[in-house]
């Protein structure tokens, strides 16, 4: 024979109580100094490319003091209820796999952003605190800034607790060569009938 105990109400709702404290609200996020990136769109459509992220893929980057990309990674989420715990847990999984701390720093150098791609508008959601949530506490435990979330949907990208954003890239689009972005405009063509007569003239 065998006994067992059914979980009650009592704590179930605790449970629920715990994952709603997990949760960052807008107002919370803006109050946090999260540093402004000072090319957003550079960095969406970077990893954007490298990533070619679809709904339900969260990508995490780790940039320099000059915003330069260290490292990335992506992951898609596991089909649960929004807990910042868990996306704290997933995302600093990640981050241990693709570079190493930094816990050693009196003062964090590198930072962390997060492009999320879901369904919907880009109007905040609970998901998105969640995910705010886990972003910070990761940072917390890797040993840096805590940086951007960016949502990434049908309508465009936008960075949450800023206001700035775009339409392109967005959830459905085809990304954009990547090495193309990277690469310092073409140079201009030499033409003309100037530059035929001195091409002549060195040849002399």
């Amino acid at each position: 024979m065998t006994f067992g105990f059914a979980p009650s109400s009592a704590a179930s709702l605790s449970t629920s109580a715990a994952s709603a404290h997990r949760v960052l609200e807008p107002a919370e996020w803006a109050a946090a100094g999260i540093p402004l990136l000072r090319n957003p769109r550079d960095v969406v459509s970077g990893l954007h490319a490298r990533h070619r992220p679809r709904p339900a893929t969260a990508v995490v980057a780790v940039l320099d003091p000059d915003e330069r990309l260290r490292a990335s990674a992506s992951f898609v989420r596991r089909p649960a209820p929004a807990d910042g715990w868990m996306f704290r847990n997933a995302l600093l999984d990640q981050l241990r796999r693709v570079i190493p701390h930094d816990l050693r720093r009196r003062t964090p150098v590198r930072t962390a952003v997060l492009l999320y791609c879901r369904e919907g508008d880009a109007r905040w959601t609970e998901e998105d605190g969640a995910w705010m949530w886990g972003l910070r506490d990761a940072c917390t435990l890797h040993g840096l800034r805590c940086g951007a979330y960016i949502t990434l949907t049908p309508d465009g990208w936008q960075v949450l607790g800023e206001g700035r954003g775009g339409r392109r890239p967005n959830a459905g689009s085809a990304p954009e060569p990547f090495e193309t972005a990277e690469l310092p405009p073409p140079r201009p063509r030499p033409g003309g009938a100037a530059s035929d007569v001195l091409r002549r003239a060195a040849a002399r």
